[in-house]
């Protein structure tokens, strides 16, 4: 018999509230399944179990807040399987046990109970288990949508988020030595090389200049992997894969800053519908711990904002940030001539116990080199 543990959902999380079980005991569980939400000052998150087995007892009852670390629930292999009929069977029967029985719902009913904001805890769900289905949730809007929550209602504290963003970032400036350098990249390759690719797809299958300035700055790290990983116990520990947590702003508020995974083996297309799933599952709180623990560093684009340059502040345990500016047209001289054409300012903010400006400006020039020859990323 193994366990399944609150996980820390990054270096300044101490604590978070278990909002719903997905699983009850006697459920079969694989590596990956999703079987709990939890809320910290990050949100709600989906977290997932990392072994395969059949659940045991639940440890801790929803609406309960419990520190990283705690047991949740009990993960029994084959060799413990055929003790949990009895105990769970009585989570279910008593009435004792009716507080802790979870809410059940399938992945798309409680997408759409969020796109809807309904509560599935006061729906009658008609599945298996009294499981909440598709058709309980449009019944439900069909007959009271005057019920539903009302859009502006927030799911989580704002307040603790920004307390939290504030305490780690004074913690980032007051432990890592930051250095700053930044680069002016020509981008007429990449809009040229866009407009042509553009314009034979669908609006919905469109590349913007941001999916193709990640896939560069992923390969580049594979020229200088010692800006993807993380600083930890005076140790750098470069980090197999290169996921980059996308700095993503919220509804109301606040900043969070999801992983895309494995960027650098991923084609242009893939990394865009990634992007644009990741942003929209952010905003209504439905990611993973996976992917709110996963980035090996952050990628900061406020060109979106009209912001022609960003110096951000690395997000520890990591030891880069890369900020992204505005796409403007300016001038510049080729050729000994003076043109116009659209320029992007890239900067990185470094760990400089982890790497230095000579590397750092390596870093930066693989990526304006990639971006010069868009058609090969």
């Amino acid at each position: 018999m193994s366990g399944f543990h609150m996980p820390s959902l990054g270096a300044d999380m101490e604590e978070a509230t278990l909002t719903q079980w997905l699983v009850k005991p006697g459920d079969k569980v694989k590596r990956g399944d999703v079987v709990a939400v939890v809320e910290t000052t990050k949100g709600a998150i989906e977290i997932e179990v990392f072994e395969e087995g059949e659940v045991g007892q639940l440890q801790v009852s929803e609406g309960e807040k419990v520190p990283v670390g705690t047991l949740l629930a009990d993960i029994l292999g084959a060799g413990d399987a055929g003790s949990t009929e009895g105990e769970g069977q009585k989570s279910h029967d008593g009435d004792s046990q009716s507080s802790h029985t979870p809410l059940r719902a399938s992945p798309a009913a409680r997408k759409r109970a969020a796109e809807l904001n309904l509560d599935l805890a006061d729906i009658q769900g008609s599945g298996p288990d009294g499981a909440v289905t598709l058709a309980d949730l449009e019944n439900v809007k069909g007959k009271t949508p005057h019920e539903a929550k009302p859009e502006s209602k927030e799911r989580f504290d704002r307040t603790a988020m920004r307390q939290t963003i504030a305490e780690a970032m004074s913690r980032s400036k007051k432990e890592i030595p930051h250095y700053y350098l930044s680069t002016i990249i020509d981008m007429q390759p990449t809009v040229s090389w866009l407009q042509t690719y553009n314009r034979e797809r669908e609006i919905a299958k469109r590349l913007s200049y941001l999916t193709l300035t990640l896939k560069a700055i992923a390969l580049a790290l594979r020229k200088v992997p010692e800006l993807n990983g993380f600083y930890t116990n005076s140790t750098f520990n470069q980090a197999d894969d290169i996921n980059i947590g996308m700095a993503v702003s919220l509804r109301g508020g606040g900043l969070i800053a999801p992983a895309l995974s494995r960027v650098d083996k991923k084609p242009l297309a893939e990394i865009g519908d990634d992007l644009t799933d990741l942003v929209e599952r952010a905003r209504r709180g439905a990611l993973t711990a996976t992917e709110i623990s996963a980035a090996t560093i952050t990628v900061s684009n406020m060109g979106e904002r009209g912001v022609e340059t960003l110096y951000g502040v690395i997000t520890p345990p990591q030891v880069a940030l890369v900020g992204l500016g505005k796409v403007i047209e300016k001038p510049r001289v080729e050729n000994g001539k003076i043109v116009v054409s659209p320029q992007m300012r890239v900067s990185l903010s470094a760990d400089h116990r982890a790497s230095d400006g000579h590397r750092g400006a390596v870093f930066l020039n693989t990526i304006d080199q990639l971006l010069q020859k868009p058609e090969q990323l």
